[in-house]
């Protein structure tokens, strides 16, 4: 089970939208990441390489836990809201709820749950 400020760490971490380090801190090297009922991605360096490829396509990049968190022993669920401007002039608005299932203060498990039209990037006038 996290303890709470491991879990504040983490949001922390998230909100000043360094991704790809929470993954780094916070994931257990064979922890798996799936997207809403996609088969899970294994292991964190491909976590890691997969969010730099998404991080490196961003102008900017806005993270915010809203809350409250729920924890319940090792599992933890977080409202996420996140905004994309893409390089190429779209943007992207995502909401989404994470499962997570900890193993002590790291994440062995997480499932995204979130509406696959928001993946669309906007044109920005």
């Amino acid at each position: 089970m996290p303890s709470i400020e491991t879990l504040e760490k983490f949001i922390t971490v998230v909100e000043s939208n360094k991704h790809d380090e929470a993954i780094e801190l916070f994931y257990t090297e064979d922890s798996s990441m799936q997207e809403n009922l996609s088969p899970p991605r294994i292991g964190r360096d491909l976590h890691l390489t997969n969010e730099r490829l998404v991080l490196r396509r961003a102008k900017s990049l806005s993270s915010k836990c809203i809350r409250p968190v729920f924890v319940n022993g090792d599992h933890v669920v977080i409202r996420w809201v996140f905004h994309f401007d893409w390089k190429d002039g779209t943007s992207t608005d995502m909401e989404e709820l994470t499962y997570q299932l900890w193993e002590g203060e790291k994440i062995k498990q997480e499932q995204f749950f979130y509406d696959p039209a928001q993946r669309i990037p906007k044109t920005n006038s």
